[in-house]
C-alpha cells in the first residue's frame, strides 16, 4: 500500500488528482536521476526544476551558495518583494501561493520611461529596469530572480559590487549565448549575496518559476514547523 499524500498545503496543487500526479512527477525523478551531491534542503530545489524542464541536467549545473537557501526562505516568510527581469516569470508565479506569503512581484522592462532611459543611454531594457529597482529601494532585503537577461544580472552585480543593493538572495538564470556564461560567472565571483546560479547556457523563465515556487514550498514548510 503506498503512503497517503500529504495533507493539501497552500504551496501543493489545488486538487487531489493534480498533487498525485506532481508527487508521481517528482518519484520518478528520484528514481531516475542518479546520484547527486545535493543536500536535503538544496534537492527540493533542482528536483522542481528538473520537474519543469524534464531535463536532467540540472543535476549539477544547477549550484548554491551555502546560505542561499536559508536565506530565500527567511526572504519570503517575511514577505520580501520578487524582483524579476521579464513579465513571463511575473506571470508564471501562483498568485494564492504569493498572496499566502504576502509577496509582491515587481519588473520594469516594459514601463514606457525605462524604455525611453534605455534608448538614451544606449543600453538595454533589462539594465535600466534593474536600476529603476535599485532607486526605489526595492532591491534591500529582496528576492531577485533573473531568467532571461544576461545584462540584468550583470547590473544587479555591478549594483551589488557598487553597494547599491544587497539583495537577500540572487536566483542567477539567464538563459542563452551572449554574456549569459558571464553573468552567471560574475554572480558567483562576486560572492557578496547569496545566489543559486545554473552554470551555463542553460536557464530561462521556467526555471527560475520552478526555483521560486520549491522556495515558497520550503518556506511554508518551515514555517508549519515553528
Amino acid at each position: 500500500m503506498t503512503n497517503p499524500l500529504p495533507t493539501p498545503r497552500v504551496t501543493e496543487q489545488l486538487t487531489a488528482a493534480g498533487a498525485a500526479i506532481e508527487h508521481e512527477s517528482f518519484a520518478i525523478i528520484d528514481r531516475e536521476v542518479g546520484a547527486h551531491a545535493y543536500p536535503a534542503h538544496e534537492w527540493p530545489v533542482v528536483r522542481r526544476m528538473i520537474h519543469a524542464s524534464a531535463d536532467f541536467e540540472m543535476n549539477g549545473l544547477v549550484q548554491f551558495h551555502p546560505d542561499a537557501v536559508s536565506a530565500a526562505i527567511a526572504a519570503i516568510r517575511r514577505g520580501a518583494p520578487f524582483i524579476v527581469d521579464v513579465e513571463m516569470i511575473r506571470v508564471g508565479l501562483s498568485q494564492p501561493r504569493l498572496r499566502h506569503f504576502g509577496i509582491e512581484v515587481h519588473e520594469f522592462i516594459s514601463d514606457p520611461d525605462v524604455i525611453a532611459a534605455a534608448q538614451a543611454a544606449n543600453t538595454t531594457r533589462a539594465v535600466m529596469a534593474m536600476r529603476r529597482a535599485a532607486e526605489l529601494g526595492l532591491l534591500a532585503g529582496s528576492v531577485v530572480a533573473i531568467g532571461n537577461a544576461p545584462t540584468a544580472l550583470l547590473e544587479v552585480v555591478r549594483l551589488i559590487e557598487a553597494g547599491q543593493a544587497q539583495p537577500a538572495v540572487v536566483l542567477g538564470m539567464p538563459v542563452g549565448f551572449v554574456s549569459a556564461v558571464e553573468s552567471k560567472e560574475a554572480l558567483i565571483a562576486s560572492n557578496r549575496a547569496p545566489w543559486i546560479v545554473v552554470r551555463g547556457r542553460k536557464g530561462g523563465s521556467t526555471l527560475v518559476v520552478a526555483a521560486l515556487h520549491a522556495l515558497m514550498a520550503l518556506a511554508e514548510t518551515a514555517d508549519s514547523e515553528r
